[in-house]
C-alpha cells in the first residue's frame, strides 16, 4: 500500500468518526445514563417486520409501513415503563401488491372493518443489561390477547440533525394468528407470526 493511499484511508476513518460524533454527541449505550421522559416515535426510522412459515418450506416476509407509538420511561425504574403503539394495518407490504390486497380481505385481516391494530403495555420486567420483557395487550381484528416482547435499548444520543434527544429501541416477539381469527389455510401457512421491531424515539421537550 502506498503512503498516499494510507494517509487517504486514515483521513476517511477520521472524517467518518468526526461526523458520527457531530450527529450524535453524548452517545451512550448504558441504560442508567439514558434520559427519562416522554418520547414519541420517529416514523421515518420505525420498522415492524413479520414472517410466517409457508408450506413448511420457507417464510413469507413482510412489513407494515405506517406506525405510531409513544414511550414513557425512567431508566431507574424500568418496571414503570409505558409503551403504546398503533399499526395502520392497511399499510401491509409484502413486495407483492396482489398478495397484500388478498391479506387485507375479510378472510384475513379484514382491514375495511379493522384498519388499525394496537398495543399497550401492562407490565415490564428487567433482565440483563439493556434488555427487558414487555407484556402488553395487543388488539387485532377486534380481538385482544396478551403478548410478550423481548425488548432492548440500543442507546441514546443528542441528534443535531433533528435537535432532539433520541433513543434506539428494538424488540422481537410472536403471535398466534388463529387467536385473532386469522385462521385461513391453516394446513399450508404457519400459525405463529414472528415479529421484529426496530425504532427510534424522540424525547418530547
Amino acid at each position: 500500500m502506498t503512503l498516499k493511499r494510507t494517509f487517504f484511508l486514515l483521513f476517511l476513518v477520521f472524517a467518518t468518526t468526526s461526523c458520527a460524533s457531530l450527529i450524535r454527541p453524548n452517545y451512550t449505550q448504558q441504560l442508567t445514563e439514558l434520559r427519562e421522559g416522554a418520547y414519541s416515535l420517529d416514523d421515518e426510522h420505525a420498522y415492524l417486520n413479520f414472517k410466517v412459515e409457508h408450506l413448511g418450506l420457507s417464510y413469507v416476509v413482510g412489513r407494515f409501513n405506517s406506525l405510531d407509538a409513544t414511550l414513557d420511561f425512567n431508566p431507574d425504574a424500568i418496571s414503570d415503563l409505558v409503551l403504546e403503539g398503533s399499526i395502520d394495518v392497511t399499510s401491509i407490504d409484502l413486495n407483492n401488491d396482489s398478495l397484500a390486497k388478498q391479506l387485507q380481505g375479510r378472510g384475513w385481516l379484514d382491514t375495511n372493518q379493522f384498519p388499525q391494530a394496537t398495543f399497550k403495555s401492562t407490565a415490564v420486567e428487567g433482565t440483563e443489561g439493556n434488555s427487558f420483557v414487555v407484556t402488553g395487550d395487543f388488539t387485532l381484528r377486534g380481538v385482544t390477547q396478551s403478548v410478550e416482547l423481548l425488548a432492548s435499548f440500543k442507546g441514546g444520543a443528542d441528534n443535531v440533525l433533528t435537535g432532539k434527544y433520541t433513543l434506539g429501541f428494538s424488540a422481537t416477539g410472536s403471535i398466534s394468528r388463529s387467536q385473532f381469527g386469522v385462521d385461513s389455510f391453516a394446513a399450508l401457512i404457519g400459525d405463529e407470526i414472528l415479529l421484529e421491531i426496530h425504532a427510534e424515539f424522540q424525547r418530547q421537550n
